[in-house]
């Protein structure tokens, strides 16, 4: 008898000091949950970055009012542009770089932009392994929309994995946000 009644104060007392370290444990958790989120750091112009399973390096920004690179514009539309070069960092041909670049700040239609190859207007092309080409990312836009003198564009990265957790096969997942590059947009008028 004597066992048991020591057994189980025991227990209350393992119990007790288990229940406040666990209360202790998340009350600073949501101390440090409720600390702001760092801003995701400014990429810079001048070098090439890793984006997953891209390599990027944006090169200029502008606004046309006519059609651009082969991508048709309603009348009363203009364009946001943004010239990056792409490398694909993979070992085959690819085109899941719609995602890679988004205008922060700006309302822009729901869905990808459309991308062309500048070199020969070739929309959405497969990108080869280790290949560089300058992309021109394309958002129609309403011919009255404000467009600030310089604009962030978003850059979306992926993470590879050897195997995934559902099928167990390589690819790449989990898109995060790398970072931010802003610049200077141009108005070139009719086209470039």
């Amino acid at each position: 008898m004597f066992e048991t009644a020591r057994s189980r104060v025991q227990t209350w007392i393992t119990a007790g000091a288990g229940s406040i370290a666990a209360l202790f444990v998340a009350g600073l958790m949501g101390a440090f949950g409720a600390l702001p989120a760092h801003a995701p750091p400014q990429l810079p112009l001048d070098v090439a970055v890793d984006a997953g399973r891209w390599r990027i390096k944006p090169i200029r920004a502008y606004v046309s009012h006519a059609d651009v690179h082969g991508v048709p514009l309603k009348p009363g539309q203009k364009a946001l542009v943004l010239e990056a070069d792409l490398t694909n960092r993979t070992a085959q041909s690819d085109k899941a770089y719609f995602n890679v670049f988004r205008p922060e700040g700006l309302a822009v239609p729901e869905g990808p932009p459309m991308i062309a190859l500048t070199r020969d207007s070739t929309l959405a092309p497969e990108l080869h392994p280790g290949m560089t080409e300058r992309m021109a990312y394309v958002w129609p836009l309403a011919g009255d929309a404000k467009i600030p003198a310089a604009i962030g564009f978003v850059v979306t990265a992926e993470i590879f994995k050897p195997r995934d957790n559902l099928y167990g096969a390589p690819g790449w997942f989990n898109p995060y946000r790398l970072g931010t590059v802003t610049l200077p947009v141009a108005d070139v008028g009719t086209g470039s």
